[in-house]
């Protein structure tokens, strides 16, 4: 099951857009949630009555029009809404128990003017019990191609995994970016790649065997691994990192790779989960 957030904001319809894509993509079915306020549900008293039922409304037309959105290209797709109770983020992260993918947009309704990506976005990525998905609100032209920020870190064989079944689900082609961030003072030697480098060699050729059909070009790149992703990314159907990589502080709930992308990157951005 793909599980999708939505609360009538345009970056909302285009994580519907997005999630329908993708379910159909992975023979998934699709369900579009709402959240409203938990006393909505529980209110008993005549006084807030009105207003409650007013709010429910405007929930059912909220999924109606997701709904209506995921279905203007996926006439067919198997899909389900749903009403849900409480704080948007604690509500979509206990709903996404068993999911396979978690898809909210960028910024929502109550999102404050200024800033680059929402708390919802922010709090569930950080916490969802699988991979999330934040689609941006203005998706650009893509260029055919998912970029896959890898550093050689335990988490980047979940990246790498992630992306090859992306690359092979949609035809296109696969990008592969390690980002090596710090130079010598007289420069870099062009045959050191990097900590890490090595790993991931090894898991791109072990995922290559396993998924001959991808094409996957390699680039190595010296500066900040944001900042090489970022720009790697321009175009891009989709960039895929992990939630965690190297250097990454124990305890942190996302890396500062991740947390950055998360506010930057141009395009729809995957968070691959940390297992173990």
């Amino acid at each position: 099951m793909i599980l999708v957030g939505v609360d009538g904001s345009r970056a909302g319809l285009e994580a519907v857009g997005w999630a329908a894509r993708e379910a159909v993509l992975r023979e998934a079915p699709l369900t579009v949630a709402h959240v409203i306020p938990r006393w909505v549900y529980e209110t008993k008293t005549e006084r807030y009555a009105e207003v409650a039922a007013w709010m429910r409304e405007g929930g059912r037309t909220v999924l109606a029009a997701a709904e209506e959105r995921a279905r203007r290209d996926h006439s067919e797709i198997g899909l389900r809404t749903t009403l849900l109770p409480g704080d948007p983020r604690a509500a979509l992260i206990g709903a996404a128990q068993g999911a396979e993918l978690l898809v909210v947009g960028s910024h929502g309704l109550g999102g404050v003017r200024g800033m680059l990506v929402g708390s919802v976005a922010y709090g569930v990525t950080g916490h969802a019990p699988c991979d999330v998905v934040v689609v941006r609100e203005h998706l650009s032209p893509q260029r055919g191609e998912i970029v896959a920020g890898a550093d050689g870190s335990s988490a980047s064989s979940g990246v790498l995994e992630f992306a090859f079944a992306e690359a092979r689900m949609r035809g296109i082609r696969l990008r592969v970016v390690h980002a090596q961030a710090y130079l010598w003072p007289h420069g870099f030697d062009p045959a050191d790649h990097g900590e890490g480098y090595d790993d991931l060699l090894t898991a791109r050729r072990k995922l290559a065997a396993r998924y001959p059909d991808v094409s996957v070009v390699e680039d190595v790149v010296h500066g900040h691994p944001a900042e090489v992703l970022r720009q790697a990314s321009y175009g891009a159907d989709l960039l895929v990192v992990g939630s965690h990589g190297h250097g990454t502080f124990a305890g942190m709930v996302l890396g500062s790779v991740s947390h950055a992308l998360l506010h930057h990157a141009p395009c729809p951005l995957a968070v691959v989960r940390r297992t173990g």
